[in-house]
């Protein structure tokens, strides 16, 4: 209460002279050992709560929470950190914490998701919200997105022994559905940063909590957020909020279109113009929405056209376009300013006892960046070129048939650039886990263009999980990936579930898609129902065919429906083999990243 009234408090007990003298509710001075959110040794706990009963503080109240955090995920916990208390043997005290969780879950996730650039030379994330969240009212429904993402994370990240903290946030979670869903029908109400920042938030949350059904939530979610900005129009691009909230739906869309092979609503130009015009990210992001739209073009044509000289150009030519489109990622790479670069400080050589699937580091570089918004753009475009090379060799399988592609000059082209790519990408890992963060390694680190909007940047984030996630997947579902690359990737991506909090990488972590030669056998198989599409007379010929005796079904509906019947068959164990029967959330994803 004194540190609010920002006067001095004598720090009496059970009440401060201060709050006695203005008749004011005293909650006490919070003994040091409140402060703490570590959980060291039993030795240690014991000491500590010794220390607290000599000190009487006064019993929390019910709406307060004891949570202790786990070993691996002390040094995120940011908001706390500035009040770690450590004893004279360099141990970390661990006492209860008295802390309404609501309050803490908060801190803790503008400590961990909310990136603030400290120069203009790039960019935050979710920054929108600092304004947002200042003029929202308390039950509003970006308040109870916010309070769902902020309570999900932080039962992730900890244990709690007084309340269950994710029950907290799936109930923040329905309230803000609810409140949302309101919103929607209000044409004013929806058209505002407000709402679109809520539907965001609750799309962030699937992927937080990776909840079964909320696999089929997300792209529900950033489809929802699509159609606000669009008709929400240009308008938006008119204050720094709408134009950040525009930015940040367009990143999601990105993801969603190349994950799921779906073209993006509106052409490159709508969702580039009057946007930051050349800027790296913006530039990068024009490269994903043509990529984007080149795979979906693809994705559908594979299904539709029967192999025909002209058809047979006309795959040669989306060839020609998709290896442009790379070139013009390598141009990117080439080209981006100094301070957007990325540095090699080190080399590892070997794996401790040669458990890949437990290793900080994969054998090779670490490369260290200088915030974690660029290395998440320096993913982007590298997984964009891994996509680009599946497109390529899908292209190339199709107009060779039935002779193997992996003969073609094309997939050798693919293998060589997948390979480096996939090394670049599992050298970044490192740093985003935290790698440098330890005494000796700290000088390694330039000083960084962006800061977190509380709490202590030197520690591990959720947010550098979040920015994995996607990528990790992407590269543990390559065909050239090695089997010890694909062990440590599963690792990395357990590791964002368990320690950063971040559930949706165990989804990924079960998925055994291969990329491109599932999408090829994919491509094969979506194509078989239509062998004779290009013989009309045959087609007409046989439909209007009398039925054989004993059956109710003319010849062409007999076959039909053999071929529909052996056509699930195989999509089904296609399906089988890429999901591992995990279970109908990795199912599902698997059906989504193949197009099935």
């Amino acid at each position: 209460m004194c540190r609010t009234r920002r006067i001095k408090c004598d720090e009496a007990k059970p009440t401060c002279n201060q709050c006695a003298k203005s008749r004011r509710q005293c909650p006490g001075y919070k003994d040091e050992f409140d402060l703490v959110f570590r959980n060291e040794t039993k030795a240690t706990e014991r000491r500590a709560q010794k220390a607290n009963r000599k000190g009487s503080v006064a019993s929390s109240s019910s709406d307060r929470s004891s949570i202790a955090s786990s070993p691996s995920s002390i040094e995120s916990l940011s908001p706390i950190a500035k009040e770690f208390v450590r004893s004279p043997t360099g141990e970390s005290i661990s006492p209860l914490l008295s802390i309404p969780t609501d309050q803490l879950a908060s801190c803790h996730f503008f400590s961990n998701f909310i990136l603030v650039p400290r120069q203009g030379s790039t960019r935050g994330f979710m920054d929108y919200l600092l304004p947002l969240m200042k003029s929202e009212a308390q039950n509003s429904h970006l308040q109870h997105a916010f309070n769902a993402c902020s309570l999900a994370h932080l039962g992730n990240r900890v244990r709690s022994t007084s309340e269950d903290i994710p029950d907290k946030a799936l109930s923040e979670y329905t309230k803000a559905l609810a409140a949302t869903h309101e919103a929607l029908k209000d044409p004013e109400a929806s058209k505002t940063d407000g709402t679109l920042a809520a539907v965001l938030l609750l799309g962030l949350y699937e992927n937080i909590t990776a909840k079964e059904m909320g696999m089929f939530s997300w792209g529900s979610h950033i489809e929802g957020a699509i159609s606000l900005v669009k008709q929400r129009g240009r308008k938006q691009l008119r204050t720094k909020t709408g134009l950040l909230l525009f930015i940040a739906v367009r990143t999601q869309m990105i993801i969603h279109t190349l994950t799921s092979g779906k073209a993006p609503i509106m052409g490159v130009d709508w969702w580039i113009s009057d946007a930051v015009k050349d800027s790296s990210a913006a530039e990068c992001q024009k490269i994903n929405i043509k990529t984007s739209e080149l795979r979906a073009e693809v994705t559908r044509l594979m299904t539709t056209v029967a192999r025909t000289p002209e058809n047979i150009e006309l795959m040669l030519t989306l060839i020609r376009r998709a290896q442009t489109v790379d070139q013009e990622c390598v141009r990117w790479m080439k080209n981006v300013p100094d301070s957007w670069g990325y540095k090699s400080v080190a080399w590892e050589d070997s794996v401790p006892s040669g458990d890949f699937s437990r290793a900080e580091v994969f054998p090779g570089r670490v490369d260290v960046y200088r915030d974690f918004y660029i290395a998440s753009v320096w993913n982007m475009v590298r997984v964009t070129r891994l996509v680009l090379a599946s497109v390529i060799v899908r292209c190339a399988a199709w107009v060779c048939s039935p002779v193997d592609y992996r003969t073609t000059p094309e997939y050798a082209t693919a293998a060589r650039t997948c390979v480096d790519t996939i090394t670049d990408i599992i050298a970044s890992v490192p740093y985003h886990l935290g790698w440098h963060l330890k005494p000796e390694r700290k000088h390694l680190l330039e000083k960084q263009l962006s800061g977190f909007a509380c709490g202590d940047d030197d520690s591990l984030k959720g947010l550098a999980g979040y920015f994995l996630t996607w990528p990790l997947g992407c590269v543990q579902s390559q065909d050239y990936t090695t089997d010890a690359q694909r062990s440590w990737l599963k690792g990395r991506l357990k590791y964002i579930a368990d320690e950063l909090g971040v559930k949706y990488a165990h989804i990924l972590c079960q998925l055994n898609v291969r990329i491109p030669s599932m999408l090829i056998r994919r491509d094969g198989l979506m194509a078989q129902p239509y062998p004779m599409a290009h013989n009309f007379v045959k087609l007409m010929s046989a439909r209007y065919a009398p039925p054989t005796a004993g059956y109710t079904m003319n010849p062409l509906q007999q076959r039909e429906a053999m071929m529909k019947e052996q056509f699930e068959s195989k999509r089904k164990e296609l399906l089988q083999n890429a999901s591992n029967n995990a279970g109908p959330g990795v199912e599902y994803v698997a059906k989504s990243w193949l197009s099935v």
